[in-house]
């Protein structure tokens, strides 16, 4: 796993620092502990119910009847909770035949663009997606087995898409700031020219 920039030889998975100064730091700084959390517990709960579900199963003979519910709540908060993260860490798929044959300052502006156009593209459908989970809120509809509303588990989907927006917006803001390339706040991009530049 690879490390960032620190006076400690502490990983950052663990304590979570940032790169980024000031108040970009600090929101940056929670909201890797905020996804962390979210994703430790769902994986965690997930596995808990579905472990309990077998056990009722073939040692009771009685499944538990909220299992299928919760576990489908738990994949959409781990699924959105997971975008953000992999947004924060530069883990997303990219597409980069034509980007890697740049210069530095041409990547640069485009890393900038790209990161403001997901950020846009994120934003606009946390809007969508809020606008349909009001009209499911509206309509009253619950959940069979554990009669909560439908639009919980939905409710991550705007969460997620909302976080992952900051966390490009702040990618943006970090280019804007360095010299360097980020493909995150805190993770700098690996490339051919980086490579040759330290090696001479």
């Amino acid at each position: 796993m690879s490390k960032l920039p620190s006076n400690s030889d502490t990983d950052y998975a663990v304590v979570y620092p940032s790169s980024s100064p000031g108040v970009l730091g600090w929101l940056d700084l929670w909201i890797g502990r905020v996804e962390a959390f979210m994703l430790g517990a769902g994986v965690l709960l997930m596995a808990t119910n579905t472990v309990a579900n077998v056990v009722g199963r073939f040692v009771f003979q009685h499944s538990l009847f909220f299992t299928e519910e919760v576990n489908r709540i738990l994949i959409v908060l781990i699924t959105f909770a997971g975008l953000s993260y992999a947004a924060r860490h530069g883990r997303h798929i990219r597409m980069s035949a034509l980007y890697d044959a740049l210069p530095q300052s041409w990547r640069k502006v485009l890393m900038i663009i790209m990161c403001l156009v997901t950020a846009l593209v994120m934003s606009a459908l946390a809007y969508f997606s809020t606008r349909y989970i009001l009209s499911i809120a509206g309509s009253g509809r619950v959940l069979p087995a554990l009669q909560v509303p439908v639009y919980w588990i939905y409710i991550w989907v705007p969460i997620g898409l909302g976080v992952t927006a900051i966390q490009y917006a702040m990618t943006a803001w970090q280019n804007l700031l360095s010299d360097d390339i980020y493909l995150s706040t805190d993770v700098k991009e690996a490339h051919a020219d980086t490579v040759e530049e330290a090696s001479l």
